[in-house]
């Protein structure tokens, strides 16, 4: 039964990152793909923001297919883990939860991997050989050193400029009386 909840995990898991990351890099499932993603990522403060994109893109898509796949354990789910990490750093603002676009979604998808890595192994339903011990500290370590690096460039950018204040839409607006209730939505 522990083999079963580990693939589960894995697949569930696994192919929801992997379909972030192909959003990224290829615009796929209603994503905006490369250019665009990247331009958001300038706006954030990581530049230059394609190369950025591109590399979170192929960290959720790599780490995604390795995790879903068990190849290479625990390489995936490093992966997966500093990409979260710097994720949820860029939802910080908006608070904890996903309806306001909070880090709701990233700290959840690190907490999976992060268990899925605290397991210590994939269980018997996987494909490939694992990762060595040698190998997967270094892993650890460069992804570490890779998440710090993205999170530290993304707190220490300069806050981007707003635009000044636009004129008042209506006079009610510029009186400072109420203004009239907006009509309710439609459906």
């Amino acid at each position: 039964m522990k083999n079963v909840g580990l693939l589960v995990a894995r697949l569930v898991l696994g192919a929801y990152v992997a379909a972030h990351g192909a959003q990224k890099l290829f615009g796929s499932f209603g994503g905006r793909g490369l250019d665009v993603t990247g331009a958001g990522f300038e706006s954030i403060g990581l530049k230059p923001g394609k190369v950025f994109a591109a590399a979170a893109g192929a960290s959720e898509f790599g780490g995604g297919l390795l995790t879903a796949t068990g190849i290479a354990y625990p390489l995936g789910p490093v992966m997966i883990m500093g990409t979260m990490a710097v994720a949820s750093t860029t939802h910080r603002k908006n608070g904890p939860f996903s309806t306001n676009r909070g880090y709701e979604l990233p700290l959840t998808n690190m907490a999976a991997a992060a268990a899925l890595l605290a397991a210590g192994h994939p269980g018997a339903l996987r494909l490939g050989p694992r990762l060595s011990a040698k190998r997967t500290r270094l892993a650890v370590l460069f992804g570490a050193a890779a998440a710090g690096a993205s999170i530290y460039q993304m707190l220490n950018a300069p806050e981007p400029e707003t635009p000044a204040a636009a004129a008042p839409a209506d006079a009610s607006e510029a009186s400072g009386a109420p203004a009239p209730p907006a009509p309710a939505p439609a459906g």
